[in-house]
């Protein structure tokens, strides 16, 4: 059994990356009312074990019931507890005289002061094994394995790796610790991926910054992936019952953990092939087609027709019940799982999840809580109805076959006779009840939060997004760029083939673009859409640009000059690959030529056949672009910030993009060697929407959900300004009732669960909170929306009135769609024409100019004690007398 070093007590002030390195080697300890805020900042949260502080018992059993790992109650408190909850209930202890029986059966407890050293072995044979012995005085031996509980604001990055690293012992001579890596015990097959030793600068490195860093015994520190680019993400650090031997359990990216390209150094296969069976293979599988699924792809036909879907789990529900043999029940068991991990896997959902799911009912069960568990009304009388049925026995050779009449009919919709279609993408009309986009009876609904009734603390809260660690991806990021910026073409094409599994000829696309190479051409519908919107916005952005030099004569003689020049090259990332993205091709290369930049390269992600979406090349053609470089993510930055032998190195990069290109962007702008820059940082996509008393509740709805559809982090809020309880419902069944009939509908549910309602008293306070948040859309839906945008500060972008949806400003109203989120509106302004250009000052002096200027500078040089400043004035009014 494994102690933690450290029990750190954590609470919302806590720094992300303090929270983080915490969370690598033990648990947390926070306060039940805290611990929902805490979690939100952690990318990875349900990978924590949480220890939570309770004041009652049925704060713990409350607790406990919804994944915490223990909870820590005073004794006082624990009056009638029950005994299957013991087990996980840490006691802090209300003296310093410890009976034995009175804390017999629990997990551990927190000694105060007074308490004999001596005792603490037979304390802890009181407790369930191994027994947690916790403390808040410091005076208590290491040794004795009492683990002390400090407050996580008086710890550091170099502190929190300090307590983890001096319990460690080794009786090695070179003082190195024999190491375990294996994939996380939560996963669906971990596996035992190598031995390799660490020293104590590796584990420090490994705990702060969250990569797998181990210690080689010729070469010394070895950042996993740093050349290789199969990184490691650090779940957590464990050191063994004798503290001489530690195991890391790590997420590991790319051709796998050994040097030969394998998973592990066990496997006989790759990480792409990984030695997975049964449901873990299944989940990898699915989660491969659903990223990029082959053409005729069976199982992309299912994630594509939610009604398919649904009908085929019930059918084969079904046949598993009717099954009569061993060999029958795997049969229908294995297709139903099929199905049934299909949906999981379209839903976001992993088989950890439905684990940690079935782990909570098993310890509810285990608790004594239990549901009667009968069967729903529809399901018993279809059944009954079934087995009166009368069953016809039909002799085929020597084998039997039941024979069931057709009359007994599913409680569902009738079973489609021909071949099932997708939903249309949006409904004809509002459905009055939920389609079969989705087959949860749990409405779609946003928290809500009264800003008046808020603390100062929960008022922060509602500011919040979730947290990017981008700390963590830049350094995942850097084994990509360096392999770009050392290895160049081939290096990208390497990078392509593993990570959009395309095996390129060649790295770039020269003009003419289009026609396609394929030979299919785009419909006059598609291209007339195209060509309108690109139309809309070219005047908008010529509009923007500047017509004639700033001139300004700023004394008699003195004139000072500002004028534009476009930046010469810059490069374009485009998001794709199996998506048609034409909308942020022209958001991005129409202001780049209205600037006049000399060279555009469009980076977009290929097709696994290589190809580049015709929608793509055609808006490519339209807006002048020179090269197409067919890569995607960390890589595509990489070859513009640098260059390589085919593409051209840029001087900008604009673009939005996952995490992954984000954090290249941030890297490569912050390299002297590039000498690159970017438009700005990006985060999950976002919209407000400020409404009062006159505004549309279907409109309302269908802006919020219009964002919501992007991605499960995207942020959506709604501020309610003195809304009456009864439209505030509607808007609420709104949002459920249109979402439903949306095919996104499961990315819709987890985006809006995490969404907000915001309610306020008068405009006046909806914009001090919008002012705050710094939305990348703000939607006004106002009595008087025109009058009210003198009042936004902060916004990427504004949509005024009941008749301006966000989505025209995505695609074709004329405005930019590339804007900045995760508050950066506060600081940056979306992507516009001055976005490529640069500006350059000029001043030009005229003799008398000089005369009058010049003894003004000599005086503030020579304060400045810059003599050759100061003389190179001198020396000119001395030619001038």
């Amino acid at each position: 059994m494994v102690f933690p070093a450290i029990l750190p007590k954590v609470d919302e002030s806590i720094d992300t990356a303090i929270l983080s390195a915490l969370a690598r080697i033990g648990p947390l300890l926070v306060n039940t009312s805290t611990v929902r805020s805490i979690a939100s900042k952690l990318e990875h949260a349900e990978e924590v074990e949480w220890f939570v502080e309770c004041e009652t018992e049925e704060q713990a059993q409350n607790a406990l019931d919804h994944g915490a790992s223990k909870v820590l109650l005073d004794q006082k408190a624990d009056g009638s507890i029950g005994e299957e909850y013991k087990k996980d209930i840490v006691l802090r202890l209300s003296s310093s005289d410890v009976d034995a029986g009175s804390i017999k059966g629990y997990a551990g407890v927190v000694l105060g002061k007074g308490v004999d050293a001596s005792r603490i072995k037979d304390i802890r044979k009181s407790l369930t094994v191994p027994g947690l012995v916790f403390t808040e005085d410091a005076s208590y031996d290491p040794a004795s394995d009492v683990v002390s509980i400090l407050s996580a604001a008086s710890l550091t990055l170099d502190s929190i790796a300090s307590s983890f690293i001096s319990g460690l012992v080794t009786d090695r001579p070179d003082g190195f610790y024999p190491t375990i890596v294996s994939s996380p015990a939560s996963s669906p097959s971990p596996l035992a991926l190598g031995l390799v030793y660490s020293s104590q600068e590796s584990i420090k490195e490994s705990i702060t910054t969250g990569r797998g860093v181990y210690q080689s015994r010729r070469h010394g520190l070895w950042r996993k992936g740093e050349t290789s680019g199969s990184t490691q993400r650090v779940v957590r650090i464990r050191r063994d019952c004798d503290k001489d031997a530690l195991l890391f359990e790590v997420e590991q990216t790319g051709t796998g953990f050994c040097h030969l390209e394998t998973e592990g150094c066990f496997s006989y296969s790759s990480q792409q092939q990984q030695e997975k069976k049964g449901l873990a293979a299944l989940e990898s599988t699915l989660q491969s087609r659903l990223a990029d699924a082959p053409e005729g792809s069976y199982t992309a036909r299912l994630f594509n027709d939610p009604k398919l879907l649904r009908q085929k789990i019930m059918e084969e529900a079904e046949e598993l019940t009717e099954a009569d043999t061993r060999e029958h029940v795997a049969f229908e068991m294995a297709d139903l799982m099929y199905f049934a991990m299909a949906r999981c896997v379209k839903a976001g959902v992993s088989l950890a999840d439905v684990e940690r799911n079935l782990d909570e009912k098993a310890n509810k069960g285990k608790k004594g809580i239990r549901r009667q568990g009968d069967a729903k009304k529809k399901w018993v009388d279809y059944t009954d109805k079934k087995d009166g049925q009368q069953q016809q026995q039909v002799v085929l050779g020597e084998q039997t076959v039941k024979k069931v009449e057709p009359s007994a009919e599913v409680p569902v919709q009738e079973a489609v006779k021909s071949e099932s279609k997708p939903e249309a993408p949006v409904p004809k009309a509002f459905p009055t009840a939920p389609t079969d986009a989705s087959n949860s009876s749990e409405m779609i609904r946003m928290r809500t939060s009264d800003l008046g009734q808020v603390t100062p603390t929960e008022r922060a809260a509602l500011l919040q997004r979730p947290v990017m660690d981008s700390s963590a991806m830049i350094e995942r990021v850097k084994p990509i760029v360096s392999k770009v910026r050392e290895g160049g073409d081939e290096a990208l094409k390497s990078l392509t083939k593993q990570f959009d599994k395309s095996d390129l000829e060649s790295n770039v696309l020269l003009p003419p673009f289009y026609p396609p190479p394929s030979g299919k051409e785009l419909s006059s519908e598609i291209i007339h859409a195209i060509e309108q919107a690109y139309s809309n916005v070219k005047a908008f952005h010529l509009g923007q640009a500047e017509k004639e030099p700033l001139v300004v004569e700023t004394m008699p003689g003195v004139v000072c000059t500002r004028f534009a020049r476009p930046i010469d090259r810059v490069g374009i990332y485009v998001p794709g690959g199996t998506a048609i993205l034409p909308s942020t091709a022209l958001m991005l290369g129409v202001p780049a030529q209205v600037a006049g930049c000399t060279t555009i390269v469009l980076a977009t992600p290929p097709r696994p056949d290589g190809s580049i979406s015709p929608e793509v090349l055609y808006v490519a053609k339209l807006v002048g672009v020179d090269v197409i470089l067919k890569a995607g993510g960390a890589q595509a930055v990489a070859a513009m910030a640098y260059g390589t032998e085919t593409c051209p190195k840029v001087d900008k990069i604009f673009g939005p993009g996952n995490q992954w290109v984000t954090a290249a962007k941030m890297l490569v702008q912050n390299d002297t060697q590039a000498l690159v820059g970017i438009d700005m940082p990006a985060g999950p996509s976002e919209v407000m929407v400020i409404a009062d008393k006159t505004a549309n509740p279907i409109f309302v709805a269908s802006d919020l959900l219009s964002q919501a559809e992007h991605g499960i982090d995207s942020q959506v809020v709604l501020v309610a300004i003195d809304l009456a309880s009864e439209l505030l419902e509607e808007i609420e069944q709104e949002v459920d009732r249109q979402a439903n009939a949306l095919p996104r509908v499961d990315i819709i549910r987890q985006a809006i669960k995490k969404s907000l309602i915001v309610k306020v008293n008068d405009i006046d306070e909806a914009f001090r909170f919008s002012n705050e948040y710094a939305p990348e859309h703000l939607i006004l839906h106002l009595e008087k929306s025109s009058e009210c945008v003198k009042l936004v500060n902060n916004a990427g972008s504004v949509f005024v009135g009941a008749f301006s949806p966000e989505s025209c400003g995505d695609y074709a109203s004329g405005t930019n769609h590339t804007l900045p989120t995760y508050g950066y509106a506060k600081q940056f302004s979306g992507v516009n024409t001055l976005s490529f250009q640069k500006h350059i000052t000029s001043q030009e002096l005229t003799e008398d100019g000089l005369r009058k200027l010049g003894p003004i500078v000599v005086t503030l040089a020579e304060c400045e004690g810059l003599e050759a400043h100061a003389n190179a004035v001198r020396v000119r009014l001395a030619s001038l007398q």
